[in-house]
């Protein structure tokens, strides 16, 4: 055993370990809610992604502020898949579970497969906390971990120590085990630990001392592991060949926030979120908060329906207006959104979904507001539905929904969910120049159709049926609107039946009428008699399984639906290429109800509501099952 530096200037006994190459690696951090797992894994999922891992997230934690202490229901967690190729999915099982007490280590076990490794906090292992979950013996010391690979480690102890001298009192001191578990598992993958150590006295800038500390403790859990016998073997995952280019780390929330402020600079329009803080969408204000300089104003509102107004409200006046929420609020803003549809005034409705009914579970995902998107309004009030289907993907879905809005001016909505909005993955910064152009034009000039000199609002655009938008204010262009019914072209109140009749055509036809792409497929053989086809989030999963299957040797198709609403226009071909369509969804089969009623097809519906994300290996065996002529749900 000799002596030599870590990389971070501290003195360690170095020891020979063998060093065992990866190609991917599953690793869950498991803990109290008020311990620090969610840091801990973002630094660590920092560290890989600019290591240059591919990688995946997911985020899971409790809807109370601070959940029951030491309890099942207060475990929060936070899982990492990083890969040195292209991955699909945050990992089905973890391949290393870190735990930081008896509740983590009850209710994440199941999850862990055999063989797999366990690092475990054992201070927390006391008899209270042992009762408290249920467990009648110590776990540690019996045989429920005889399958796996299990390091025990007195993180809180050997934090505590490692801070004595700073001044910290001992409780201050024992919050810094997440730090110590950061540092040890950054050692025995290889991870660089530069960065975390100035994120941390960034973070703590104004608190030096703590900042301090929690580097203290992190360095201590990576000498641990230089210096212990427990660990005979380091890890190793090479960096993914990804397409060139500067990438970063994105959650969902903040690409939403990005691809506003990106449209809003493409429209050259000034841009305000007009919002109420709910989970899990508020980081979209908080981000969006920050990008003043880019024309964005962002209002905090006593409520959703106030939210809406004041985005409608900055559409009328001739902004790009934007609001957001779940499920619950777009309850309340239903009424502003069929506003919207009578006015025909650009908006962006973004839903980030959870699970429900009512506030349900506010911080665990769900895609069941799609009939909510399509029909939660009184009477015809159609507008286009749009979900991405990843983190990075939420970028491009806001600038999609704002060519929309502006193009035919039109409320829409992004379906988004809680999988997207926390979880994270790298993103390829876009080249401005390759955006597209969201130019608009204002009305400038009288329009009416009789000569009279006057402006008529609901003079259309013969392609896109949108009308005309004139800023308030605008000499000549004084118009009426507002809720009640429209008379087509002039714009004045009428209860003409037949009005009322064609207006509402108008509407319906207008949406009809978008230009979304064609539905892709892929399809590698060529030979598939089953197509796989999804919406939203579930892309990951279900592109994880199909290539499971096709390695299994069974062809299968797969296609992801980006537009919802209205559907691409060669999905009825596509879907009648197949025998067989299967629709996994986290609902009871919402997007499948409405295939079957506009094509007739008999879709499998693949359902799940437990507020996680599909697993590829559950996926993988619905395919089998189906392909082989044996659907068994």
């Amino acid at each position: 055993m000799s002596t030599s530096t870590n990389g971070n200037g501290v003195l360690s006994a170095s020891r020979p370990t063998e060093v065992a190459k990866l190609d991917r690696v599953v690793i869950r951090f498991a803990g109290d809610s008020g311990d620090g797992m969610q840091l801990t894994g973002d630094r660590f999922t920092s560290e890989a992604a600019a290591f240059g891992n591919d990688l995946a997230t997911l985020p899971n934690f409790p809807a109370e502020i601070r959940a029951p202490q030491g309890t099942i229901p207060g475990v929060s967690s936070f899982q990492v898949h990083f890969a040195d190729y292209d991955i699909l999915t945050p990992g089905d099982r973890p391949d290393v579970l870190v735990v930081m007490n008896p509740a983590a280590l009850k209710a994440n076990l199941r999850d862990v497969p055999n063989g797999g490794t366990i690092i475990v906090n054992t201070d927390e292992f006391t008899k209270r906390n042992l009762t408290k979950v249920g467990y009648d013996s110590d776990p540690l010391a019996d045989d429920t971990l005889s399958a796996f690979q299990v390091h025990k480690v007195a993180m809180s102890t050997l934090t505590q120590g490692a801070l004595e001298g700073t001044g910290l009192g001992k409780k201050d001191a024992e919050r810094c085990k997440n730090m110590f578990a950061l540092g040890l598992l950054s050692w025995m993958y290889h991870r660089p630990t530069e960065g975390t150590e100035a994120f941390l006295r960034e973070k703590f800038a104004k608190k030096p001392d703590i900042a301090e500390a929690n580097i203290l403790a992190f360095r201590a859990g990576w000498n641990y592991g230089e210096t212990t016998e427990s660990f005979v073997t380091t890890y190793e995952v090479a960096p993914a060949k990804l397409d060139k280019g500067t990438y970063r780390q994105i959650t969902g929330n903040t690409a939403l926030a990005y691809g506003i402020v990106a449209a809003g600079q493409r429209a050259g329009l000034p841009v305000l979120l007009g919002t109420y803080p709910i989970t899990p969408a508020s980081d979209i204000l908080h981000e969006l908060s920050r990008h003043k300089n880019f024309g964005v104003i962002t209002f905090q509102a006593e409520d959703e329906i106030a939210g809406i107004g004041a985005a409608l409200g900055a559409s009328y006046g001739g902004a790009l207006g934007v609001t957001s929420t779940s499920g619950p609020g777009v309850a309340l803003k239903s009424e502003t959104i069929g506003l919207g549809v009578m006015l025909e005034l650009p908006l962006v409705v973004i839903d980030v979904q959870r699970g429900g009914p009512s506030t349900g579970l506010p911080t665990k995902t769900e895609q069941a507001d799609l009939l909510q998107a399509m029909f939660g309004r009184n009477s015809e009030s159609p507008l286009p539905v749009i979900a991405p289907q990843s983190p990075g993907d939420c970028f491009a879905a806001a600038i999609e929904a704002v060519r929309i809005a502006l193009k035919y001016r039109t409320p829409v909505m992004i379906l988004s969910d809680g999988a997207n909005a926390n979880g994270s993955e790298p993103w390829l910064i876009p080249n401005v120049e390759d955006l597209p152009d969201l130019s608009v034009e204002f009305a400038t000039k009288p329009n009416a159709a009789d000569g009279s000199g006057e402006f008529w609002p609901y003079v259309r655009d013969p392609e896109t049926l949108a009308r005309e938008w004139a800023v308030p204010g605008t000499p000549g262009l004084e118009h009426r609107i507002g809720g009640l019914e429209k008379q087509d072209g002039k714009g004045n109140i009428s209860y003409d039946p037949d009005n009322h009749d064609h207006m509402v055509r108008l509407r319906q036809a207008k949406i009809d009428g978008i230009d979304v792409p064609d539905l892709e497929v892929d399809d590698p053989s060529g030979e598939a008699r089953v197509l796989a086809l999804g919406w939203g989030s579930t892309f990951g999963p279900i592109g994880a399984a199909a290539r499971r299957v096709r390695k299994q040797g069974m062809p299968i198709a797969q296609a992801h639906l980006r537009h919802l609403n209205p559907f691409p226009r060669n999905l009825g071909e596509v879907l009648a290429r197949y025998d067989r369509v299967v629709v996994p969804e986290m609902n009871l089969g919402q997007l499948a109800l409405l295939l079957r009623a506009k094509y007739l097809v008999d879709v499998h519906s693949y359902t799940k509501v437990a507020g996680l994300p599909f697993k590829a290996e559950e996926l993988q065996h619905v395919f089998t099952d189906i392909i082989e002529g044996a659907l068994t749900r």
